[in-house]
């Protein structure tokens, strides 16, 4: 069974910095899988945010890119997001999901599930 517990969500002034940390177990007896950031503000739809593919390929929503970072340390199991110039607009709960079974790097068109709790991420101007 795989669990994603996320943390490092806070309030922050725009402006700022924040690393979402999400500690995965479970994975072990998979080779080959994306993992990525989502992100769900009130009254909106979930959206990917950053992905990353089992060889490292990242990709990012064009809102993310150049200010966010998605990292994994395989040894651990955790997968990091690093967040500079925070926006107003990046105010979300922030979740962590893994898509199993795929070799390819296009993770952000694949399906994900086996979602954390979420740990929430607001921004003020």
């Amino acid at each position: 069974q795989i669990r994603l517990v996320e943390s490092g969500g806070d309030s922050v002034q725009a402006g700022g910095s924040l690393t979402l940390s999400c500690t995965a177990s479970g994975l072990a007896h998979y080779t080959a899988y994306c993992m990525a950031w989502f992100r769900q503000a009130p009254g909106k739809e979930r959206e990917g945010v950053a992905f990353v593919a089992s060889d490292g390929t990242t990709a990012y929503v064009d809102s993310a890119k150049g200010r966010f970072t998605i990292s994994k340390d395989n040894a651990a199991n955790i997968l990091y997001l690093q967040m500079n110039s925070l926006k107003p607009e990046d105010t979300a709960r922030y979740y962590c999901g893994t898509a199993l079974f795929y070799f390819g790097t296009n993770c952000r068109a694949r399906p994900y599930n086996n979602w954390g709790q979420g740990t929430q991420v607001t921004v003020s101007s």
